[in-house]
């Protein structure tokens, strides 16, 4: 591998290196002096617990929409309060959203590395796809992860990270380039989703507070998500070959998993066959799966024969059958490859892939205890209804509260990660508000989504952030905040920029945005 790509050229002289890059140099070295993710989360919630102290019994003006009473943060520095943290620290850790996915689904995905069958499968991939193509397809495969709710968190951007590095390239602009694709083009897809009927189904509750009688389409921005994909899909690529590329190549790769990743070769006969018989598994498994969930009376429907809602069976067994799917086929890799020769194999794999996480439990222990306290205090609440009473308030005209909401809708995801949690509080408000002003619930959704997905990639406070550095610091130890946020803040500057660009367009020219979607209202 080149010097370049091994990190070992030093960085340019600096005459050579553009305002942008130096910005990005300083954002990185500032990032990196913070503390480790886990202390600054433990930092995080001591501030939590003082600013709820502080604003607590204030009168902001502001109502809660789902139960119409006056917003009211709720000091956690009480006894009680911290009585109540201490009893529920334990149940904070256990119901933390994304600790459970990831550990479930890194069980079976640790087995299918540890046989052999994730190497062997890259290499095929490798061998059929132009380098030059690596890019866009993992930035696309990013995006149409988001059809397997978050799985693309513990596949696609760790995944990314091994093929770029198999391909004599840095594996961290893989890893930048996969996390673009999997958040920062979250709304992005040109498979309708559950996010979608999720994110409709608070759009309608919101658009009955005007009119009661207005319906709301479930796929009401489908045809804009899906030219966005091919937006992001584009922008992505442009970024991550003229800018991530060049600021990874001065980023040494010393991490455990770099020899390993870089190690790749031709392969062998029983690594051939092997991976034969795993893809086997592997359609099988997916056959199965959409024989019991084609009928219309089949039991991963949801209540109304929905295989894509939130509560039907097969969107909530997502994750447990990425499981049983990459165990199984690891175990038939490993033993046709002559990899395995016990069960004790199996469960060395099981076991190492769990080793692997200790890091990440730890910052996942502190995340959950500070976004516990900050939800309990309605300190996000705040924040989210503040910024959409301040846009209300301007009395903008049309463009500018589009872009308007844009920007409340990524602001308030510095600080709430959840899309429906933040959609929940800010809908009540900004549809009706939108509604009064003649826009439609459904141009107002498409705002909201676009600020939702930008600034996923460069907020700590992300549930699934954490992990990526855990990545990343897989092949090179120095990977910190900084360097994490400096790699993804030019994609989500350029993202918003243009989505926001591309939802204008759509309305200027009159596009719908999707099935029965106009742009006015009523």
């Amino acid at each position: 591998m080149s010097a370049a790509v091994r990190g070992e050229g030093g960085p340019p002289a600096r005459a050579s290196r553009g305002l942008g890059a130096r910005a990005l140099d300083a954002l990185e070295r500032a990032g990196n002096k913070l503390p480790d993710p886990a202390l600054l989360f433990v930092l995080c919630l001591i501030a939590a617990f003082a600013a709820s102290a502080l604003l607590a019994g204030r009168d902001f003006g502001l109502v809660i929409p789902a139960t119409g009473e006056p917003l009211r943060v709720k000091n956690q520095l009480t006894g009680a309060g911290i009585a109540e943290f201490l009893t529920e620290m334990v149940g904070n850790f256990a119901s933390f959203p994304p600790l459970g996915l990831v550990l479930v689904a890194l069980l079976g995905v640790g087995v299918a590395d540890h046989s052999g069958f994730i190497p062997a499968a890259l290499k095929k991939l490798l061998a059929v796809t132009p380098r030059h193509l690596l890019t866009p397809m993992v930035i696309g495969v990013g995006i149409l992860s988001h059809s397997a709710a978050d799985a693309g968190f513990v596949l696609v951007i760790p995944l990314g990270g091994v093929i770029f590095a198999a391909a004599g390239r840095h594996p961290l602009t893989g890893i930048a380039a996969a996390f673009a694709g999997v958040s920062g083009g979250f709304s992005a897809n040109p498979i309708p989703s559950s996010l979608d009927a999720l994110v409709q189904g608070l759009t309608q509750s919101a658009v009955r507070i005007v009119d009661p009688a207005r319906e709301v389409n479930v796929l009401c921005n489908w045809y804009f998500n899906a030219t966005a994909t091919l937006l992001i899909v584009g922008i992505g690529w442009w970024i991550t070959e003229r800018v991530v590329d060049r600021r990874t190549a001065r980023i040494p790769i010393d991490g455990e998993a770099s020899g390993a990743a870089l190690a790749l070769g031709g392969m062998s006969a029983d690594e051939k066959r092997g991976l034969r018989w795993g893809t086997i598994v592997l359609l099988a498994g997916l056959t199965a799966v959409v024989l019991v969930a084609w009928p219309a009376d089949s039991p991963l429907r949801s209540p109304r024969g929905e295989l894509a809602a939130n509560d039907a069976p097969l969107i909530k067994s997502i994750v447990p059958l990425i499981f049983l799917l990459f165990l199984l086929l690891g175990i038939v890799y490993g033993y046709v490859s002559g990899r395995y020769r016990s069960h004790r194999d199996v469960v060395a794999g099981l076991g190492r892939s769990m080793a692997s996480m200790g890091e990440y439990l730890v910052l996942a222990f502190f995340a959950a205890q500070f976004i516990a306290v900050f939800n309990k205090s309605n300190l996000g609440a705040l924040l989210a209804l503040q910024g959409a009473d301040w846009l209300r308030e301007l009395g903008l005209g049309g463009t500018a509260t589009i872009v308007g909401i844009v920007l409340i809708s990524a602001g308030g995801d510095l600080v709430i990660g959840s899309c429906s949690a933040k959609w929940a509080l800010m809908a009540p408000i900004l549809v009706p508000m939108m509604m009064q002003l003649g826009w439609s619930p459904e141009l107002t959704q498409a705002a909201y989504r676009i600020g939702d997905s930008t600034s996923n990639i460069i907020t700590p406070l992300m549930p699934y952030f954490p992990l990526v550095i855990i990545y990343c610091q897989r092949h090179c130890k120095s990977c910190g905040i900084g360097t994490l946020v400096s790699l993804m803040l030019p994609y989500s500057l350029a993202f918003l920029a243009a989505w926001s660009a591309l939802l204008l367009a759509f309305w200027k020219l009159g596009i719908p945005l999707g099935v029965a979607a106009p742009f006015r209202y009523p």
